[in-house]
């Protein structure tokens, strides 16, 4: 038998490294969009000016980035700095 398929340009060998590639495929899409949606809301907590409304998005954003550092989009660190600094911005509020 023959498993030499290509997906996207890659090839695979074996019919288990057909699984392998379309498991890393889904999971970069899927990480590509929590990271993005990080980024998003890491924009609307710098950007905003209301003190409430940075208190009520502050454990949502804490929530969402030790999430992805659990799963290993973002690594530890970036997570506790990006905390550290949205927190910050948080009680820099009036």
């Amino acid at each position: 038998m023959d498993y030499k398929i290509t997906i996207n340009n890659k090839m695979a060998n074996h019919k288990s490294a057909l699984k392998t590639v379309r498991k890393t495929e889904t999971r970069k899409a899927d990480n590509k969009y929590y990271a993005r949606t990080m980024r998003n809301a890491l924009k609307r907590m710098r950007n905003t000016t209301e003190k409430a409304e940075a208190d009520k998005m502050l454990p949502e954003l804490n929530a969402m980035l030790d999430k992805l550092a659990k799963k290993n989009v973002i690594h530890k660190n970036k997570a506790s700095n990006l905390k550290s600094s949205i927190t910050k911005h948080a009680q820099s509020l009036k």
